[in-house]
């Protein structure tokens, strides 16, 4: 049972399904009556269950459940509305993870803004063995957003979002501007 709610009316009341006997009975009413507003909030929730489980419909604290449930890390700075889109898309940014759309589609979704992306990615291979190792740079991804306000923009919460995104050996710059 999530929380009490005042004079919530059970949906099944367990008096009338009493034997007749019992009917008529002022202490089994009454009894009946107590469990009947314990079991409500149950009836209520098991007969709402398919929105509990969609993060736009659920309940604020409920969305926070259902981020652990598709291994999504949120940030409490974020607002209501953006932790429930990125639990209701964790899924396909799942999907995406480690590639350019992935992580555009991830920075839009906390800042709203436009977002471009260049990187050093790629792969390449050696016609021989134990030759050099082909490439000359290190890894690197530079994020451009583009928003109305850049002052908006906390930095780093973004800066902590994308470096839980990208692998660890590849270094990051992140420009904010208009």
């Amino acid at each position: 049972m999530r929380t009490a709610v005042d004079d919530l009316i059970s949906p099944h009341p367990l008096g009338e399904r009493m034997p007749a006997v019992y009917t008529d009975d002022d202490f089994a009413q009454r009894f009946t009556q107590a469990l009947d507003g314990v079991l409500a909030p149950i009836f209520t929730v098991l007969d709402s269950f398919a929105a509990y489980l969609d993060p736009r419909l659920a309940p604020a604290d409920f969305v926070d459940w259902l981020a652990g449930w598709v291994a999504l890390d949120l940030d409490e700075s974020w607002s209501a509305g953006q932790r429930r889109e990125l639990v209701a898309r964790a899924v396909r940014l799942h999907r995406f993870r480690g590639t350019r759309r992935g992580l555009a589609e991830h920075v839009w979704l906390l800042t709203g803004g436009r977002v471009d992306i260049a990187d050093s990615g790629g792969t390449s291979t050696s016609p021989r063995p134990d030759g050099p190792m082909p490439g000359s740079s290190p890894a690197h991804v530079l994020i451009r957003i583009r928003v109305a306000d850049p002052n908006t923009v906390d930095r780093a919460r973004i800066t902590a979002a994308v470096r839980r995104m990208v692998p660890a050996h590849v270094a990051m710059t992140i420009e904010v501007t208009t």
